[in-house]
């Protein structure tokens, strides 16, 4: 019988998770997370003006992050890291030195279940990352490890341990991650369906991941986790968390580790302009044509056992497949070794990714 995971309410990895924050202004909204937040550090990576002073409320521990402390701390590495953009917040799972991280931008509030109670999104990612994935044989009932559930009858035995959950990706409640084109033809919908299931997402499929709710082991999987060049001086934006996904998905499935998606929800309080952001995802949405394909065919050799040799390789083949698609990409392919290498720089030896020997076998 499969066993839930089962957390101390004391402990929550307090001392083993990062909350990472990308932002441009006063972080007021922390004071509705402050009873789930308070206990932990949190990673602060200010984008735009580094001029600007970004209040905190009193009592959280933390660090700020501004563009002068990137350019200090990487050097000429600094060109990897976006600007002008959300995806500035994959700094901080490179300087963090924990084995959790949860992201959350700062336009999302705490959900309620339908029963009128806070969710605690923090606590449920923990919960989902501390239990095992299920990506080679879908259970129907989901999540076969939650209480009240397991494997149903016809899943195979030798499957029934699971692999570790490397990722766990939360939804949100009111304003859906929507592209331009649908916030224009949809601009007064909202998700009002709270759905009560997580799954794992199968090998070999891919998902459009987003960042603003999401949890992963960086020790398993944070070298995969950038995410990208975007916003200022790019050709594109709003791509750089499905940019993420997409790689981190091939090499879970390569390395045999599991992707977890659906609670815990957040309340994700304001839409972005469709009009700005039809231009920043315009050509993205030309390009995804190219790049679910060129996703959906790539092959890992046997020897990349790390998460950096299977992003190195990665690299490779955007340079060769979809430099022929724009010159961007190559400029991508290029950012994607240094961010490598800067990622190795601050995390020597024993923060590298285990090397995984069975990683290709399934």
């Amino acid at each position: 019988m499969a066993e839930p995971a089962t957390i101390s309410p004391a402990t929550l990895l307090k001392d083993e998770l990062d909350i990472v924050i990308p932002t441009i202004r006063n972080l007021d909204f922390l004071e509705m997370w402050r009873p789930f937040f308070q206990p932990y550090h949190l990673i602060i990576v200010q984008d735009g003006d580094p001029s600007k002073n970004i209040k905190v409320p009193e009592g959280f521990d933390y660090e700020l992050y501004n563009r002068n402390d990137i350019n200090r701390i990487l050097g000429p590495k600094a060109s990897c890291i976006s600007f002008k953009d959300s995806a500035c917040r994959c700094f901080g799972y490179m300087v963090s030195k924990k084995k959790y991280i949860y992201t959350i931008d700062d336009d999302c509030f705490v959900a309620k279940d339908p029963t009128g109670k806070d969710i605690n999104a923090l606590e449920q990612h923990i919960k989902n990352l501390l239990s095992p994935s299920t990506p080679f044989f879908f259970n129907t009932l989901y999540d076969p490890y939650r209480a009240g559930a397991d494997f149903v009858r016809g899943y195979p035995f030798s499957l029934r341990e699971g692999v570790p959950t490397a990722v766990s990706h939360g939804l949100w409640l009111n304003i859906p991650d929507y592209d331009a084109p649908t916030q224009l033809v949809k601009p007064l919908e909202r998700n009002t369906r709270y759905v009560d299931a997580i799954m794992t997402i199968p090998k070999g499929t891919l998902f459009p991941m987003c960042g603003m709710n999401l949890a992963f082991n960086r020790e398993l999987i944070g070298a995969a986790m950038y995410f990208g060049l975007m916003g200022d001086g790019q050709p594109i934006g709003r791509y750089d968390d499905m940019w993420a996904g997409w790689c981190t998905k091939v090499i879970c499935d390569h390395l045999g580790l599991g992707v977890k998606t659906g609670l815990p929800y957040i309340w994700h309080s304001k839409a972005s302009n469709p009009f700005v952001n039809l231009k920043k995802e315009y050509k993205g949405i030309y390009w995804q044509e190219e790049l679910i394909p060129f996703f959906q065919s790539v092959t890992l050799p046997k020897d990349c056992t790390t998460v950096q040799k299977c992003y190195i390789e990665i690299s490779k083949q955007v340079k060769a497949k979809l430099g022929k698609v724009d010159e961007y990409f190559i400029k991508l392919a290029d950012a994607m070794v240094t961010w490598i290498e800067a990622w190795d720089e601050l995390n020597p030896s024993g923060a590298k990714s285990a090397e995984l020997p069975n990683g290709a076998a399934k």
